[in-house]
């Protein structure tokens, strides 16, 4: 694995993390996966993600998932975007980033909607939560079906109350039951622009908003997790944090920092 080049993915049924949270550093991507508590009546893991990192070319490219009734419709996903990397990867390297978001969109869309993916799709058990994210120049796209959560942290938007990026939408997923069978596929899009300074991203699964006592339902609660502390290290106390309540469900973190030189807009009167 080189400085700037890197390609990981993982499953839940290839290792389970139950009543074990674990970190994983990925050069600026930090990674946490919590199992969940076997005495909660946890016994499996069903999250999974995928994430490709290009410092060279500036960008990040995640996917985070969260399938239930069984992994199948995770690894059906990873598995397509293995196979599809190296065209993936050609958009993510084009030279505006406009058309590289352009360009992804409609290269995902036929991917979930070729006639190979949705028949494979009719012969999994269970179905997915999938949220794609990719981070390049001084803008970040998603593509978000189900209800995972983007989450971006600067201190201009927490000032506004705005930490959320994406909104969590429930009644959707792509496997066994798939919005991309229907007659008119349900998901959404969107861009933002990165104010300048650090830009702090973070993914997560339900598992770590929806924990008993829910010490992190309020975004607010998040942020504040990495003021004292390095990256890997206040979401290791966070996977503790919520290990220490109970939880049952499984939660998988993707959060890194970017800090962006460019001026970002501002009101006229500003």
């Amino acid at each position: 694995m080189s400085n700037n080049i890197i390609n990981f993915n993982w499953i839940g049924s290839q290792e389970n993390f139950v009543d074990k949270p674990a970190v994983l550093q990925l050069n600026h991507i930090v990674v946490g996966r919590y199992g969940g508590n076997s005495n909660a009546g946890q016994y499996k893991n069903e999250d999974g993600c995928l994430i490709w990192l290009n410092e060279k070319e500036d960008w990040e490219f995640t996917i985070l998932l969260d399938a239930h009734n069984s992994s199948e419709s995770a690894e059906i996903i990873v598995e397509n975007f293995v196979k599809e990397s190296s065209q993936i990867k050609d958009l993510l390297a084009l030279p505006t980033t406009h058309q590289t978001f352009k360009r992804l969109e409609e290269k995902i869309l036929n991917m979930f909607q070729s006639p190979e993916f949705l028949s494979a799709c009719q012969n999994v058990k269970g179905e997915t939560a999938c949220l794609i994210v990719l981070r390049k120049d001084k803008y970040v796209w998603w593509f978000s079906v189900g209800d995972c959560i983007l989450y971006l942290f600067h201190p201009e938007l927490s000032t506004l109350g705005q930490y959320q990026l994406n909104q969590r939408q429930f009644y959707e997923w792509i496997g066994q039951v798939n919005t991309f069978e229907q007659v008119v596929p349900c998901y959404s899009v969107g861009i933002k622009e990165l104010r300048q300074g650090e830009n702090h991203f973070f993914l997560t699964t339900d598992g770590l908003i929806e924990c008993p006592n829910e010490p992190y339902s309020d975004p607010l609660n998040i942020y504040n997790s990495f003021f004292n502390s390095k990256e890997s290290k206040s979401i290791h106390s966070m996977l503790k944090n919520i290990q220490g309540n109970n939880v049952r469900d499984s939660t998988t973190i993707v959060s890194w920092k970017v800090n962006i030189s460019k001026e970002a807009t501002k009101a006229s009167n500003q």
